[in-house]
């Protein structure tokens, strides 16, 4: 909505940066019962933009007894579908006598948008007290408006989660053989499927980060070349060791949001050495353990 009425103005010595405009002959303007006149176009923050006056007031609460001053952006057919643009702006009368530039001291921000492009102060200053000579605002018929317009740039990004109704769990077991002898520092198991991505799990057999020399690290790795552009999987998953002897699992629990740039997760503690050769946990048998991955996929995260 448009101010209403305006507060007190408040004076600054500072000339509006952006735009002035001086009216000789304001009279004739009241003679000639002009609703609303625009000024030529002026740039700020990027956009063009034009304020326009009121000689009799815009509204008709207001009309005879006031000016009014409006401000819009103009030359939107190039911004694109759904455009928005958020600004701080001023209108500024002149004081002619003292040498200031009068405004109302209110920096709310204004959403100009396709349905809403012009804002303003219907009772921006009383005529009684426009045309007062010792307020040197009109002097000798003429007068002096500006205005200043700091445009907020947008840095905001935008993420839109679709939540699947009936997400589906897969499960996958990867038997790693001969444990004792791997060497390498990290092993990836065969790919496989769970909510139309592929995925991996990731084992470092003598432990990675935190974990290094005290357990297995194990991790959940997405294949980003099944992930979409400008899309992340939200997904919840069970890393575990089964229990050869007894068919217990030694479970981690997770839920995790996998994209291109973060596209593992898992524990670098997964499962201490210790535990991994008593025998009687039956986590290793015939130098040979099964790490069971469970995923399930919740939904996706899109930009928008």
């Amino acid at each position: 909505m448009d101010y209403s009425e305006s507060t007190s103005l408040e004076g600054r010595d500072v000339q509006p940066p952006h735009y002035t405009i001086k009216i000789e002959t304001f009279s004739a303007l009241l003679k000639d019962s002009i609703e609303k006149y625009s000024f030529c176009d002026f740039e700020a923050g990027g956009y063009k933009w034009k304020m326009s006056i009121y000689p009799n007031g815009k509204k008709k609460r207001f009309a005879g007894n006031c000016i009014s001053l409006f401000l819009s952006l103009v030359e939107t057919s190039s911004l694109p579908p759904g455009w928005e643009i958020n600004a701080i702006f001023k209108l500024f009368i002149y004081d002619q006598l003292r040498d200031k530039y009068f405004t109302l001291q209110d920096d709310k921000v204004r959403r100009f948008h396709a349905m809403k492009m012009e804002w303003g102060v219907a009772n921006f200053i009383n005529l009684d007290k426009f045309t007062d000579p010792s307020n040197g605002f009109l002097v000798d018929d003429a007068c002096v408006f500006g205005a200043e317009v700091l445009v907020l740039k947008s840095t905001r990004k935008g993420d839109c989660l679709s939540m699947l109704e009936q997400p589906i769990t897969s499960n996958y077991v990867w038997r790693v053989k001969s444990f004792s002898t791997l060497t390498s520092d990290r092993y990836d198991s065969d790919p496989f499927i769970a909510g139309d991505y592929k995925w991996r799990i990731r084992l470092f057999p003598r432990g990675n980060g935190e974990g290094k020399g005290n357990s297995i690290s194990a991790f959940l790795f997405l294949d980003e070349s099944t992930l979409p552009p400008e899309t992340k999987v939200f997904a919840k998953f069970t890393l575990g060791l089964i229990d050869q002897i007894n068919g217990e699992h030694f479970d981690t629990y997770h839920d995790y949001l996998f994209g291109r740039s973060d596209n593992n997760w898992g524990s670098q503690k997964f499962c201490p050495l210790v535990k991994l050769n008593d025998v009687k946990r039956g986590l290793l048998v015939d130098n040979g353990c099964n790490v069971e991955a469970r995923v399930t996929v919740l939904g996706t995260v899109n930009t928008v």
